[in-house]
């Protein structure tokens, strides 16, 4: 292997949620069929095929939620949630927002960045990203944020944490994806990015108004999936999956002590559950499903602001067919 994840900040947990994966992953289990193939995979040149079994086989749940959060990070950052504020597109279309992020995310994974689907996605991408002007800091930090959280969802909540292999094809697949934004000065190795990542959230997060209206507009975006009589048990149940500094740099409040421990332990008994369950035998992938955005199918092609009447009576579509 080429690359390592010496050098990364190990935990004692982590470094035994590793020595546990390399473990189990040959106990003659069928649970781990598909592990067992990853492992076998090389995670430089093989980094888009073990992200696809790992997304789409191993951890279709746990990376829709780690990525959900993974976004609603970024918007600690007074500089993020500032540009987003000014245009206004959570606080107007935060279902299409999420939407969009959610189907260009999930063409680049499901089919590779550099298939026909996934360049496509990946261009559009950047076609909306070019209309303002972002720090490379930022589009650095909002980039490593699709590494690390899911790899550090896995660890607390996941039926399994990822192997080396699976967190190196992340940090592989993702800096690949960046160099064709145009970002600048990604770092290298696994160890940098991550070091950067942990400092950047140091340096930036804090409390200012903006990252309180997009924070306010996503966590009602969530509200909203659920029946309004859960409305207040949704909220608490988001703030008690907030660490503190996200939660003052939203100034949101802490959950009460009951949904700090619930949330928990009921992802703790979907884990353990999960753990007997044999492997899935099909890939879980969101880009057949229905979005609510676009309940007709989507263009890749017409994802993104100010196109959604377009997209929404367009014939020929990309999505759901």
């Amino acid at each position: 292997m080429s690359d390592t994840l010496h050098g990364a900040r190990w935990s004692p947990k982590s470094y035994n949620d590793y020595l546990y994966c390399q473990r189990t992953a040959y106990e003659d289990m069928p649970r781990y069929t598909i592990l067992r193939e990853i492992q076998q995979l090389d995670p430089v040149t093989d980094h888009q095929r073990i992200v696809y079994l790992t997304c789409c086989y191993e951890f279709p749940f746990d990376t829709t939620r780690s990525l959900e959060f993974a976004l609603f990070r970024t918007f600690c950052s007074p500089r993020i949630s500032a540009l987003l504020d000014r245009t206004g597109e959570f606080r107007n279309s935060a279902q299409k927002r999420y939407d969009d992020t959610d189907i260009i995310v999930s063409e680049m994974i499901e089919h590779g960045y550099d298939s026909e689907r996934g360049g496509r996605a990946l261009k559009r991408m950047n076609s909306i990203h070019g209309r303002f002007e972002i720090d490379n800091e930022d589009l650095l930090y909002v980039l490593s944020t699709f590494i690390f959280e899911p790899i550090r969802w896995n660890e607390r909540y996941g039926w399994r944490p990822m192997c080396e292999q699976e967190r190196l094809a992340m940090f592989h697949f993702w800096r690949q994806v960046g160099l064709r934004m145009g970002i600048e000065q990604i770092p290298d190795n696994y160890g940098a990015y991550d070091n950067f990542n942990r400092d950047y959230e140091r340096r930036n997060f804090r409390f200012h108004a903006a990252n309180q209206r997009t924070g306010e507009a996503t966590r009602e975006l969530f509200v909203s999936w659920f029946p309004r009589p859960l409305a207040p048990l949704v909220r608490s149940a988001v703030y008690a999956m907030l660490d503190a500094p996200l939660r003052e740099a939203f100034g949101f409040p802490r959950a009460a002590w009951p949904m700090r421990i619930l949330i928990p332990m009921a992802l703790d008994l979907r884990s353990r559950v999960l753990r007997l369950w044999p492997p899935r035998k099909r890939p879980r992938l969101r880009t057949l499903q229905v979005f609510r955005t676009y309940p007709s199918g989507y263009t890749i092609e017409e994802l993104g602001p100010g196109l959604h009447n377009r997209a929404a009576n367009h014939a020929q579509k990309d999505g759901n067919n």
